[in-house]
């Protein structure tokens, strides 16, 4: 598929999407949303990607939102079919067998912070400003905002953050554990691109079944949920990466894992 909003570029096992809408502020519209789904459904039959990073175009924003400019004429049902597309394209994400990295630069807000939400590790730069201001607008999230929010950061601070609609910046989005580091903005993509690179040299099949176990054990019971844990920790006897690793291990050298 020839993209219009999107650069989709994969160089050593890593694929990395620009949302490419710079002068909207990479801002989501139905387009961008259907080429996501499209970009997600390519990478997960992919053989070639073991991390994805997730980015905005420019140093302005991630995604500043949903299109303000789709939401005008819309009936309740068309808006419906629009946002339940955006609650595909981050399902998916979260779906992935990878790993998926959000790098966070300028404004996260609205259907940007529920797209990253999305993504199992979130870095912000110092200048990031993070938000769900729907209230503002007399409307709540509605693509996971209310969900993933508040088993993220507490339902505390996400009554917080979506009853008043107001944004907080990175510093203060760490503290509240919504992003998992904060660097200096001219920084964002090396520290990003170095812990991709990282997780790339690693076993995937295990990263695959630790994403999973993080990601269904917190909405099971701690019985079911730690059984569901020993049944994938079994699983991973049955691939090569874990006969390299503790070869390795034994032989007290690098572990070439996939190789």
């Amino acid at each position: 598929m020839e993209y219009k909003n999107l650069i989709v570029k994969t160089e050593d096992n890593i694929t990395t999407i620009i949302i490419n809408r710079e002068k909207a502020l990479n801002a989501l519209n139905l387009e961008t949303i259907e080429e996501l789904i499209f970009c997600l459904n390519d990478i997960k039959k992919s053989s070639d990607t073991r991390v994805v990073i997730l980015k905005g175009a420019g140093t302005k924003a991630f995604v500043a939102g949903a299109d303000i400019t789709a939401f005008k004429n819309k009936t309740p049902v068309t808006i419906r079919n629009l946002v339940l597309n955006l609650q595909a394209v981050i399902n998916m994400l979260e779906d992935l067998p990878m790993p998926v990295i959000a790098a966070i630069n300028g404004y996260c807000l609205g259907g940007g912070l529920e797209l990253a939400m999305g993504a199992d590790i979130r870095i912000a730069s110092e200048t990031a400003i993070l938000g769900q201001p729907e209230i503002k607008l007399g409307l709540i999230p509605g693509a996971g905002g209310t969900q993933r929010l508040s088993r993220i950061v507490g339902t505390g601070i996400a009554k917080e953050l979506i009853f008043t609609g107001n944004n907080i910046n990175a510093k203060r989005a760490y503290e509240v554990n919504l992003v998992n580091k904060v660097v200096p903005q001219e920084e964002l993509d090396s520290v990003v691109q170095k812990l991709a690179e990282n997780l790339a040299e690693g076993p995937s099949f295990a990263l695959n079944m630790a994403k999973e176990a993080v990601n269904r054990g917190t909405q099971m019971a701690i019985s079911d949920a730690v059984r569901m844990e020993l049944e994938l920790f079994a699983l991973c006897f049955a691939h090569n990466d874990m006969k390299e690793g503790v070869d390795a291990f034994l032989n007290k050298r690098k572990p070439e894992f996939g190789k």
